[in-house]
């Protein structure tokens, strides 16, 4: 065999394996939010049995309105649980597929970079000023990726800090909301009696 074909058959056979990591990280995190999701069903089945339970040995309206205002704050905090995991999958499937896609990018501009260097080491008397540009060309390309990727970097962290700051904003509002509620259930409570 020669060295043409072996090497293509070397190129085939990374980009299959790129491709099949890229699949396996697709269907990890598919399989994660499969698992949180029965994991949040079975919760949520059990809670409302737990909470159908206790609303039928409710006997007044003022135990009415305590449970519900109890019932709430950890529904709000539920939620908030729950979108952080899910946001949690999707960037640890994110992070994957721009680890393997950076990879991907650097072999290619090797490859790139070697194609250049062999077909400069057979290239006709005269050309060394063709070559000089597309050298020049690869270089220029590859520091605007560099540019473009860093941009991109710091682009996700800021959004996964103003993603942290509003989960944690809402769930101080969510706090907030539940004691304003049960302090005027108490109210109520008092007023009533």
């Amino acid at each position: 065999m020669s060295a043409i074909p072996q090497s293509i058959y070397a190129n085939q056979k990374a980009s299959l394996d790129k491709i099949l990591a890229a699949q396996g990280s697709i269907f990890g995190g598919f399989e994660k939010l499969v698992d949180l999701n029965l994991k949040v069903w079975k919760a949520t089945f059990d809670d409302v049995a737990r909470a159908s339970q206790q609303a039928i040995e409710l006997k007044d309206p003022q135990e009415a309105v305590a449970f519900t205002s109890n019932a709430v704050q950890p529904n709000a905090d539920k939620a908030m649980a729950y979108s952080k995991h899910v946001y949690d999958i999707f960037s640890s499937v994110q992070a994957d597929l721009s680890k393997l896609t950076e990879e991907q990018v650097n072999e290619s501009q090797q490859q790139l970079h070697d194609a250049i260097e062999q077909y400069a080491k057979s290239a006709p008397t005269g050309s060394e000023s063709a070559i000089a540009l597309m050298k020049s060309s690869v270089v220029s390309a590859t520091n605007a990726y560099e540019t473009a990727s860093k941009a991109a970097k710091q682009a996700t962290e800021a959004a996964q800090s103003n993603i942290t700051a509003a989960t944690n904003a809402s769930l101080k509002a969510a706090t907030e909301a539940a004691e304003a509620s049960k302090k005027a259930t108490s109210r109520a409570r008092s007023s009533a009696s």
